[in-house]
C-alpha cells in the first residue's frame, strides 16, 4: 500500500485530502508545519509528499531541499493557491515532481498522486537494475556454490577473454553475463543478445552478420547485424548450442578473423566484440555426437563459468524469495506478502526443475493473489502443485512465458523422466520401459538434462 504525507497549516484541506486519498486506499500521515513533515519523513519515509508552499515558519519551498536530501526517493508535488511562475520554476528546478494549483480537485489531486507514484516506482525499478545489471551486477545468494560464481565473474570481466557460461534452463546465464559487461572496461558500450534457439535457420547468417538492400527475397533495406550492433562492446550468445551446422562454421569464421561480412556484401567489416556464449546442453555429448564443432567450443570455451542449478542450492532461496518480493513491489506496487517459515520450508523442499525462473514466477503467483498476507505451506503447496500439473499435462501459455522453445522442451522432458524415475522407485531400467526407450537412451538424455539416478 502507497503512502503519501500531507503537510498544509490549514486543517480543513488535510482532513478533505486524507479522506479523498484513503477511500482510493492509500495510507496517509500529515503534518502541519514543514519542521514537523521532516520528522515524519525522518521516521518513516513516505512515496509521495503532498507539500503546501505557504506555511508557518519555514515555507514549502525551504523545506522541499530537506525532504529531498533525508529522502531521494520520495516524489514530492508542491500545492499553493498564491504561488507565481517563479515559485513553480524553482520548485521544479530543486525536484519537485508537479506544482498544483489551489482550490484542488479530487480529479487533479488523484491525477498527480497517481503520476508522482509512477515516477516513484520508475526511479526504485531503475535503482534496483542498476544493482542488479550494472557495475557490480548483483548475483543472488549466499551459498558457496553463487559466490564461486562471483568470484569468478569478477576475475575475468576486467579482461577481454571469451566466456562460455553453462547451466540448466532458467539458472540465471543471462544475469551472469550482463554482471560480466557491467564489471568490463566495455560497461557503456553496448550489450546485445542473440537468443540462438530464436532464429529460425535461414535468417541466422543475416541476423548475426546483417544484409545489403536485395540480399534475398524480403530485404528490402540494408540491415546491420549483431555483430555491428555490438561494436565495442559485449556480444551475449545464448542457446550457442542450438546452432545449426552452417552458422556455427560462420560464427567461427568471424571469432577467428574479428571481421564479418554481410549478407550480399563483399565488403570486409572490421569489429571489435566480446563474446559470452551460454548454453545449457552437455557441449562435450553434442560434439561427439557431431552436432557441435569442436574448434568452435575451443574458441568460445575460454573461461568456463558453470551456474548450479538451484537444487544444489536451497539456502539462496530465502534471498531469492526476498529478491523476487521486492522486484514485484516495485515494478508493479504490489505488496509483497510474508512467506512464514512453514512456506519456505516447502520451497526448500521442492526440486525446482525450472529453476530460478521457476522460483521467481512462483513468488509472482502468490504476490499477486496474496498481497500483503502472510502465507504458509498449504498456500506454497497448492502453488507447486498447480505448476507441476502444468508440466506433465504440457499446457501451453505462450503469452505467459518467456522460455524459448528448446528450454520449453527440456523443462517438459526433464519432469517426464524424473516423474517416470519416481514412479519405478529410482529404477532406470523401470523409468526406460515405462517411457518407451532404451536404457542407454535414457542415461543419455538424463546426462544431458542434468539429471542424476538419484534426483
Amino acid at each position: 500500500m502507497s503512502e503519501i504525507l500531507l503537510v498544509d497549516d490549514e486543517g480543513n484541506i488535510r482532513r478533505s485530502l486524507r479522506a479523498l486519498l484513503e477511500a482510493e486506499g492509500y495510507r496517509v500521515r500529515d503534518a502541519s508545519t514543514a519542521e514537523a513533515g521532516i520528522a515524519e519523513v525522518r521516521e518513516a519515509e513516505p512515496d509521495v509528499v503532498l507539500l503546501d508552499l505557504m506555511l508557518p515558519g519555514m515555507t514549502g519551498l525551504e523545506a522541499l531541499p530537506r525532504f529531498l536530501e533525508i529522502a531521494p526517493a520520495t516524489t514530492v508535488v508542491m500545492m499553493s493557491g498564491e504561488a507565481s511562475l517563479s515559485d513553480a520554476v524553482e520548485a521544479t528546478r530543486i525536484g519537485a515532481f508537479h506544482f498544483i494549483e489551489k482550490p484542488l480537485t479530487p480529479e487533479s489531486v488523484l491525477l498527480t498522486v497517481k503520476g508522482a507514484l509512477e515516477v516513484r516506482r520508475a526511479r526504485d525499478l531503475t535503482r534496483a537494475l542498476q544493482g542488479e545489471l550494472g557495475p557490480g551486477a548483483r548475483l543472488v545468494g549466499d551459498s558457496d556454490a553463487i559466490e564461486a560464481v562471483r568470484v569468478r565473474v569478477r576475475r575475468v570481466a576486467p579482461t577481454d577473454a571469451r566466456i562460455l557460461i553453462t547451466g540448466e534452463s532458467g539458472t540465471g546465464k543471462e544475469l551472469v553475463a550482463t554482471a560480466i559487461h557491467g564489471l568490463s572496461a566495455r560497461r557503456d558500450a553496448p550489450f546485445v543478445r542473440v537468443n540462438s534457439a530464436a532464429i529460425p535457420r535461414e535468417l541466422v547468417e543475416s541476423e548475426m552478420f546483417g544484409h545489403e538492400r536485395g540480399a534475398f527475397t524480403g530485404a528490402t533495406e540494408r540491415r546491420r547485424g549483431r555483430f555491428e550492433l555490438a561494436d565495442g562492446g559485449t556480444l551475449f550468445l545464448d542457446e550457442i548450442g542450438d546452432l545449426d551446422a552452417p552458422a556455427q562454421a560462420k560464427l567461427l569464421r568471424a571469432l577467428e578473423s574479428g571481421v564479418i561480412e554481410r549478407v550480399g556484401g563483399g565488403t570486409p567489416i572490421p569489429v571489435d566484440v566480446r563474446v559470452v556464449a551460454a548454453t545449457n546442453r552437455d557441449l562435450d555429448r553434442e560434439i561427439e555426437a557431431g552436432r557441435f564443432r569442436d574448434d568452435l567450443r575451443f574458441r568460445l570455451d575460454v573461461v568456463p563459468i558453470h551456474v548450479p542449478p538451484l537444487r544444489e542450492r536451497p539456502g539462496d532461496i530465502p534471498a531469492l524469495v526476498a529478491h523476487a518480493a521486492e522486484r514485484l513491489r516495485v515494478r508493479d506496487g504490489v505488496t509483497p506478502p510474508a512467506f512464514g517459515s512453514g512456506a519456505m520450508e516447502v520451497l526448500r523442499g521442492y526440486d525446482w526443475p525450472g529453476n530460478v525462473r521457476e522460483l521467481f514466477n512462483c513468488v509472482e503467483r502468490v504476490a499477486i493473489l496474496h498481497a500483503g498476507e502472510e502465507v504458509g505451506p498449504e498456500v506454497m503447496r497448492s502453488v507447486l502443485r498447480h505448476d507441476a500439473r502444468d508440466r506433465d499435462v504440457g499446457t501451453p501459455h505462450l503469452a505467459e512465458d518467456p522460455r524459448s522453445l528448446a528450454e520449453r522442451l527440456d523443462d517438459h522432458e526433464r519432469a517426464l523422466i524424473r516423474a517416470a524415475i519416481e514412479a519405478a522407485d529410482g529404477n532406470v531400467a523401470e523409468a526406460s520401459r515405462r517411457l518407451r526407450t532404451d536404457r542407454a537412451n535414457l542415461y543419455r538424455r538424463m546426462r544431458r538434462l542434468g539429471l542424476r539416478d538419484d534426483d
